[in-house]
């Protein structure tokens, strides 16, 4: 038996979110109060998978307001141009979205990496190749108005579905692969 384990695959970027029937991930003033659970999904098993958290300074206040100042057992990176790192103790704070500034998560990570919430944040990334799956658990609920699951982009996103579930609750579970997009010539 060779004492060489497998290698661990690289971490991902993982567009992970709640959304309702009519693509709204977060209420007009940024509620979350819409989202249900469901005894079925083991919110442990999906935390578990991830040691690091990423959000939007939005996302990041909205985690604040509602007592926390970061996600249990992962590092938590907020992408904002206006927070300062010296303000903030405990976090990552990255003032732009490239390959450059990304490439040293998915180094120090072991595991995948929570694109958590941040409508906006995904659109960059996702315009930059950086995001590999986008997995939504659609709820069954019409909100009307609030934060769309990606921002305003003249880019279309190619998903090619890898998985699904519904759940008794009438929640559904999609599981995309975000396709390379290829630059115009």
């Amino acid at each position: 038996m060779s004492s060489m384990t497998a290698k661990q695959a690289a971490p991902r970027i993982r567009y992970l979110v709640a959304m309702s029937l009519d693509g709204f991930i977060a209420g007009p003033h940024g509620e979350a109060d819409w989202i249900t659970s469901d005894p079925d999904i083991d919110f442990a098993a999906t935390f578990a998978q991830f040691d690091t958290a990423l959000m939007g300074r939005k996302t990041y206040e909205q985690v604040t307001k509602a007592g926390y100042s970061s996600l249990p057992g992962m590092k938590t990176v907020v992408c904002s141009r206006s927070l300062q790192p010296a303000d903030y103790s405990g976090i990552t704070i990255l003032h732009s979205v490239s390959r450059e500034t990304i490439a040293p998560l998915k180094t120090a990570s072991r595991k995948d990496i929570w694109l958590f919430g941040g409508a906006v944040l995904f659109r960059d990334l996702a315009s930059e190749n950086l995001v590999d799956t986008v997995e939504v658990s659609v709820v069954p609920i019409l909100l009307g108005s609030g934060v769309p699951l990606i921002a305003d982009t003249a880019d279309r996103i190619q998903l090619s579905l890898t998985a699904h579930e519904i759940y008794k609750t009438g929640i559904v579970r999609l599981q995309y692969a975000v396709l390379p997009r290829h630059p115009q010539a």
